[in-house]
C-alpha cells in the first residue's frame, strides 16, 4: 500500500470518527427542535455589544462573554429564573451555559441566533 493510500485510509478514518463523535463543528450540539419561551424566560445574548447592536432576539438581554466580567454577571443573575443562551455559532454559548450551570442555575444552550430564532419562535430584531 502507498504511503499516500495510507493516507488517504486515514483521513477518511478520522473524518468517520469525527463524525461518530459529533466533532464536525466549532458550534454547540444540535439545539433542540423547539424551546419554550415564556414570560419567566430570561433570553440571554453573550455576543459582544457591538454583535448584539447588530441585531438580537427580540426581548434578549446582553452579557459580553469575551468581557472578562461574565462570571461577576452571572452572580448576579435571578436564581429562580430560567435561561435561554445563545451566541453567533454556538461556541460561546456552550462555555457561557457551563459557567451558569456551575452557578446552579436553570439554562438551556439554544446555539447561534438563527438556530436560537429557529428554537424559539423569537425574531431577531436591528
Amino acid at each position: 500500500m502507498s504511503r499516500r493510500n495510507r493516507l488517504a485510509g486515514l483521513a477518511v478514518g478520522l473524518a468517520a470518527i469525527a463524525l461518530s463523535l459529533g466533532l464536525t463543528g466549532c458550534g454547540a450540539a444540535t439545539p433542540p427542535a423547539a424551546i419554550a419561551v415564556d414570560d419567566g424566560t430570561v433570553i440571554v445574548d453573550v455576543r459582544t455589544p457591538a454583535e448584539y447592536a447588530s441585531g438580537h432576539l427580540q426581548g434578549a438581554v446582553n452579557l459580553d462573554f469575551p468581557s472578562g466580567s461574565f462570571e461577576e454577571a452571572v452572580a448576579d443573575l435571578d436564581a429562580k429564573a430560567d435561561y435561554v443562551v445563545y451566541c453567533q455559532s454556538g461556541n460561546r454559548s456552550a462555555k457561557a451555559v457551563s459557567v451558569m450551570e456551575a452557578a446552579d442555575l436553570a439554562v438551556q444552550d439554544a446555539g447561534g441566533i438563527d438556530d436560537a430564532a429557529a428554537a424559539t419562535g423569537l425574531p431577531v430584531v436591528r
